[in-house]
């Protein structure tokens, strides 16, 4: 091995040493718990629940009249013609494609909705969050979801949960 090489390694190594000692300010916050008991967040989530009730009372209604037109089409199978079932059977399936179709594209704007208002959610706060971190002197903040394990004295949710109420009340 060359000595370069040797020097290298030596030096890699001696290196790793001092990042593993850094005096990083580090603390981990749970975002979930922020967005789902934060005043803005509850006030989102009241607002994505009455739409996503709504659209499922919806969509349940017109279930409903799409099941109560087979049982009727079902009752008369024995009474109307051959050609006229199969119209009436062709028709349902077009109200059934519509309703699937419909249902899709519904659960598709919810969603957008859903990942629009929460991106608004966290821009809103990241100020806030900020702040928190120039005063603390806070280096990084990391979601709780992917920590194994930490001291509690490094979580900081419910400071930033104190905060954020305060500017939104």
């Amino acid at each position: 091995m060359s000595v370069i090489r040797k020097l290298f390694i030596f030096f890699f190594f001696f290196n790793i040493n001092n990042f593993v000692q850094s005096n990083e300010n580090i603390v981990f916050v749970d975002l979930d718990y922020i967005f789902e008991n934060s005043n803005p967040g509850k006030s989102i989530l009241s607002n994505l629940n009455k739409i996503n009730d709504e659209n499922i009372k919806n969509l349940q209604l017109k279930e409903n009249k799409l099941k109560e037109q087979e049982d009727q089409i079902i009752k008369k199978q024995n009474i109307i013609s051959v050609e006229q079932f199969d119209k009436e059977v062709n028709l349902l399936k077009d109200k059934i494609k519509i309703f699937r179709d419909e249902k899709d594209k519904m659960t598709n704007e919810f969603t957008n909705l859903k990942k629009s208002l929460i991106s608004d959610f966290f821009k809103k706060i990241n100020p806030i969050v900020e702040e928190y971190m120039v005063e603390k002197s806070v280096n990084i903040i990391i979601d709780k979801k992917i920590i194994f394990l930490g001291l509690k004295t490094s979580d900081a949710t419910s400071d930033i949960l104190s905060k954020i109420n305060k500017n939104f009340n």
